[in-house]
């Protein structure tokens, strides 16, 4: 087949998006349009309590097999480009052979809580936060590799590469140990005002750049699918492996927020928020990462407990596994329904794993305010509900404050977005309009943006998330309840201040 036919033919791209428990791929066209779909489970493993790891392996196996669904479904030479999503701050040490050292510590894990104490010291908190962007905290990579560092020297000593799963991924499609900026920037070691790794954080660890990949702007072409990883999933070795991002900032891009009236909402096991701006801030109350575009940045909100707070109620405490009674999740939001705004005088603080923006406290829990003996399941079904919306409400404001323009919309994306009463609660507590997209997998479709920008069919990302992208539905706030729930967010505001001494008496 001549190069120029194959040009022709080569008309849709893939988006990639490899999560915390599964990689789905999307075959998509330059409108946006789907014509192809996979998804793949990946095992997630805990050794202990609060310790959370995967397989690589299994990163790889899920992206074959979703492959070569994907590549049954449509032929192989009508893919131009495919980029990657992944799950943010995981990671998995290399040796100098390219063998996995140890399995990958991923996101979730609580490990390294000691280390986040002793390490920001080194170097000083202010130091890390200007800069990473990140306030410390459990969460970025570095302080994970301080723990092995502290408690696997061995190990620690033979790491020839580090991987987040961008460049893992990238690795075994192309042989080369590349990544994204947007996926080298949660993992705490990336100076993200100058795009490079920090050498400063890299001292501290007693690490070299050498032993990390190296970064690329998204929408830079990486390389292309080499011969092997060609036979094991399908796709054509002519396919460019493009650089995406991790999976937050690529659902901006697949939600089209790249204004700052417009904010992307994920809610998932944890819900992130994100706004976007231009210019370089760091403050408390967000986080700030690289945007998924050639530009830009979000300053974004990070609860971990969203979807996990409503599966941790249905199987803690209500005792009842989801795989065999499917309708609870139906049956509780109809029961839900019936309770008016408010939960009658019931109050959830959702910081069941600790609070990141604005106080970053690790030790903080949550906590039922207001519960009395007429409170049925359905009311406190609906207070998660609520104290999540609440939550987003406090960090949105924060972030306005600090930032000096208004969020108009938000486009709820995640396993939360098809829960219609939690969008209506989300609309009537933040009293911003909720925009449901046409394809709520934003985070391959902002992979799949960033391969379109690759390969030259848009000139830029904010003309191919105008022209990919798209609103199905928008859900605007009852200012009735609006009104209601303003009297109630004095009261969320407070519990946090008033419960903090508590915490730190109970954690001692």
């Amino acid at each position: 087949m001549k190069y120029g036919h194959r040009k022709e033919l080569a008309s849709l791209v893939i988006g990639l998006d490899c999560g915390t428990t599964g990689t789905k791929a999307i075959a998509v066209d330059r409108k946006g349009n789907v014509a192809a779909r996979a998804h793949e489970a990946i095992p997630l493993n805990s050794p202990q309590a609060h310790y959370y790891e995967q397989d690589p392996s299994d990163w790889w196996l899920s992206t074959q097999k979703a492959l070569r669904t994907i590549t049954r479904q449509i032929r192989p030479e009508r893919i131009s480009a495919l980029a990657i999503s992944n799950q943010r701050e995981t990671f998995v040490p290399l040796d100098k052979e390219g063998k996995c050292l140890r399995p990958a510590i991923i996101w979730l894990d609580e490990r390294c809580k000691d280390e986040v104490e002793s390490f920001s010291e080194t170097i000083g908190r202010s130091a890390i936060h200007r800069i990473t962007g990140k306030p410390a905290d459990y969460a970025p990579v570095v302080y994970r590799l301080a723990w092995m560092k502290n408690h696997e020297p061995r190990l620690f000593r033979k790491i020839g590469m580090i991987c987040d799963v961008h460049t893992y991924i990238v690795w075994k499609l192309t042989n080369a140990f590349k990544t994204s900026w947007a996926s080298a920037d949660p993992l705490g070691l990336f100076d993200l005002r100058h795009k490079r790794w920090s050498p400063l954080i890299l001292d501290a660890l007693k690490l070299g750049e050498d032993q990390l990949p190296v970064a690329y702007r998204p929408g830079t072409i990486l390389g292309r699918v080499s011969k092997e990883a060609s036979k094991l999933t399908g796709l054509s070795t002519d396919i460019s492996v493009v650089a995406g991002g991790g999976d937050g900032q690529a659902a901006g891009l697949g939600a089209n927020a790249l204004t700052p009236d417009r904010a992307y909402l994920n809610l998932g096991t944890a819900v992130v928020a994100g706004v976007y701006g231009k210019r370089y801030r760091t403050n408390k109350a967000f986080r700030t990462m690289s945007s998924c575009s050639a530009s830009g940045y979000y300053y974004e909100c990070s609860l971990r407990a969203g979807t996990f707070a409503i599966d941790w109620f249905i199987k803690s405490i209500l005792k009842i596994d989801p795989t065999g009674q499917s309708d609870i999740y139906r049956r509780l939001e109809q029961e839900a329904q019936q309770i008016p705004a408010g939960s009658d005088g019931l109050l959830h603080l959702p910081y069941l794993c600790g609070v990141m923006n604005p106080y970053w406290d690790i030790n903080a829990r949550g906590a039922f305010v207001g519960l009395s003996s007429f409170h049925t399941r359905g009311h406190l079904y609906r207070s998660i509900l609520e104290g999540v919306a609440f939550e987003q409400l406090f960090a949105v404001d924060a972030v306005e404050k600090n930032i000096g323009t208004r969020v108009n919309d938000f486009v709820v994306i995640g396993g939360g977005a098809t829960n219609k009463l939690w969008c209506h609660i989300l609309a009537d507590i933040t009293g911003r309009n909720i925009c449901i997209p046409k394809n709520t997998e934003a985070s391959g479709l902002g992979a799949a943006i960033a391969a379109v920008v690759g390969v030259g069919w848009y000139r830029s990302f904010a003309e191919a998330a105008s022209q990919m992208t798209g609103i199905k539905k928008i859900i605007k706030p009852d200012i009735k309840n609006h009104r209601q729930y303003q009297q109630l967010f004095t009261t969320y505001k407070s519990m946090y201040p008033r419960l903090k001494k508590s915490w730190m008496f109970l954690s001692d």
